[in-house]
């Protein structure tokens, strides 16, 4: 039994043997012989190839309308009054419903990420109380840990109200017939 057992490992051991991995200097022989080969060099992309990306920049603040003339220097009704009145109602009023949806998703952005560093904060506490010997110190870890985890449940509460203040400011938006490119 010894002698098959004596076998099979000589036998597994020369089958090994040649599926041996390349040396340091192998490899580096390889590549240095296809990069000889590579004629052209490759391309390198910066950010002046890429297109910029409208969503990503936060809203500029626009210039306020000019002041609309007195109503003794305009005559009722004139022509081209209505039509310049309703594209500057309708440039306020995107400007309006996009600056409320950026306030509203830059606060949740906020809680969110205070909640990831007070979820550090609780994780750093509770490494320190499980390290520490002296009761004293446990105990003062414990308390800075369960006040954490209380401002985390409340910082938990009001991301999940901003979700829903950003739902119902979209459907808000929706019922109001804004277009979704305002809101985006």
């Amino acid at each position: 039994m010894r002698l098959v057992h004596l076998l099979v490992i000589v036998l597994l051991a020369a089958w090994a043997s040649p599926a041996a991995g390349q040396s340091l200097a192998a490899v580096a022989r390889k590549e240095e012989a296809r990069r000889k080969q590579v004629t052209q060099p490759s391309r390198v992309i910066t950010n002046k190839d890429l297109r910029p990306v409208d969503g990503a920049r936060p809203p500029v603040a626009q210039p306020p309308p000019a002041p609309a003339p007195a109503p003794d220097t305009a005559a009722p009704g004139a022509p081209g009054d209505k039509p310049a009145d309703e594209s500057a109602q309708r440039e306020q009023d995107e400007q309006a419903w996009r600056q409320k949806m950026a306030d509203a998703r830059v606060a949740l952005e906020r809680s969110q990420m205070y909640a990831d560093a007070l979820q550090s904060k609780i994780n750093s506490l509770w490494a320190d109380f499980t390290a520490r010997d002296d009761p004293a110190q446990r105990a003062q870890l414990e308390l800075e840990r369960k006040r954490a985890l209380a401002e985390q449940e409340r910082v938990k509460g009001e991301i999940e109200t901003q979700k829903k203040a950003i739902a119902d400011l979209e459907e808000e938006a929706r019922k109001a017939g804004v277009p979704p490119g305002w809101i985006r």
